[in-house]
């Protein structure tokens, strides 16, 4: 009889469990047919306005894509609805954008996309960023960024490495860096490929590392790659105090060459002449030919370096040695001039110009691994100190540019994010 009774509980049991899972898919099917009803109201009524809002509207006119979402716990097509790609692409950074080309005014702190990353590349987390003339051009709507570069300014950065791409092995994630950009420096984030990164150098803070790429990879490509400036050879730099200058006396002193510069203050002269520059000529008050040919018995120099362009060219002709080397990195005073090829021909000049930005990523990684291993040792040694001017923070932008033009400073300018 025991036996008996136990059989029967048990199957009581198993009547009762059976019993409520019917009526729990019960309720669950109410509950799924009642969401059912809402998701078809819902879209009937999105139907219906989006018909009556297109009425008498010519075939021309854009459209808005029909609502597809996810509606009442109802999966769709499974795309997000506008809400929610929204959010996804939702602003999370800040950045300097231009608002329309034109003088500083228009330099205006906004929130705006994350930059892709791309395999091949790092995301930094801008630490500062240093101003350019380039910027001031590109702010002018004269200097465009190349294809696929980010459009915001900033042509170099220093920062923390914040992700990387699949490709990448040499740099992790917390390295603290510095950057070689085609654009996108007066932002909180930048992405950049990784071969354009160097290590940040020993010995100098984070911020002021910022202040190195540009000049760095612009002085010894032109000046040393291309133009061959070595120990004993005399070069003149034109523009001594400006951030390209100051590095440019430091870096040629280190490697045993003998600096001329010109600049137009007693002051910046000064500055130059504690930087090492033997000769210093206010480009106001003297004629620069004048005194190179007295500093060099008549020879002139063997290397110039010149951010002047048109104003200077004929004159820096006239300063070249036999065999010298004109390297043009600027247009300052003008674009267009004219030459004297009997000059050229006579003393067997060579003449050059050339740009960083437009170069491609191969070029610059080249670039920025041979200033690793001839530039960065003088760094870390002490024979080559930032020059920094003045620090602003990222909203100031206009305030910086107004400096940078005024030309009264001495060296870089940095934003701090």
């Amino acid at each position: 009889m025991a036996d008996m009774q136990e059989v029967l509980e048990r199957q009581e049991r198993e009547i009762r469990k059976r019993m409520r899972r019917r009526a729990a898919s019960k309720r669950a099917q109410r509950e799924l047919d009642d969401q059912l009803a809402i998701a078809v109201a819902l879209l009937d009524e999105e139907n219906r306005s989006r018909r009556g809002s297109q009425k008498g509207r010519g075939p021309n006119v854009d459209r808005h894509r029909h609502f597809r979402g996810i509606v009442c716990g109802v999966p769709s097509s499974g795309r997000s609805n506008p809400r929610e790609r929204k959010r996804k692409s939702a602003a999370s950074m800040k950045a300097v954008v231009i608002t329309t080309p034109g003088g500083p005014e228009v330099l205006q702190l906004q929130e705006v996309e994350d930059p892709e990353l791309k395999d091949n590349g790092v995301l930094i987390k801008v630490e500062a960023t240093a101003l350019n003339r380039a910027d001031i051009l590109q702010r002018k709507g004269m200097y465009p960024p190349p294809p696929g570069s980010s459009p915001y300014l900033g042509l170099e950065c220093s920062g923390t490495i914040e992700a990387v791409g699949k490709q990448v092995s040499r740099w992790q994630v917390g390295d603290k860096v510095c950057a070689l950009l085609s654009g996108g420096g007066y932002a909180e984030k930048v992405a950049v490929p990784a071969g354009q990164v160097l290590l940040a150098p020993p010995g100098v803070s984070l911020q002021d590392a910022a202040s190195f790429p540009e000049v760095s990879c612009t002085v010894w490509s032109t000046v040393f790659m291309m133009s061959r400036l070595s120990a004993g050879e005399t070069f003149l730099v034109h523009g001594g105090s400006s951030g390209i200058g100051t590095f440019a006396i430091q870096i040629a002193k280190y490697w045993g060459a003998k600096v001329f510069v010109t600049a137009g203050s007693k002051e910046k002269l000064a500055f130059c002449k504690n930087l090492g520059a033997d000769v210093c000529i206010n480009y106001k008050t003297e004629d620069f030919v004048a005194r190179v040919k007295e500093e060099t018995g008549g020879k002139g120099v063997n290397v110039i370096l010149d951010i002047i362009g048109a104003e200077y060219f004929r004159r820096n002709l006239k300063s070249l040695s036999f065999d010298g080397r004109l390297f043009v990195i600027g247009t300052m005073g003008g674009a267009v001039t004219e030459i004297d090829l009997r000059v050229v021909l006579s003393k067997r000049l060579t003449i050059q110009a050339a740009g960083l930005r437009y170069r491609s990523p191969e070029n610059k990684a080249a670039i920025v691994r041979e200033v690793e291993n001839n530039v960065w040792p003088a760094i870390v040694a002490g024979k080559v100190k930032p020059v920094v001017y003045k620090y602003f923070p990222l909203s100031e932008a206009a305030e910086a540019h107004l400096l940078m033009e005024s030309s009264k400073h001495i060296g870089k300018i940095l934003l701090l994010p």
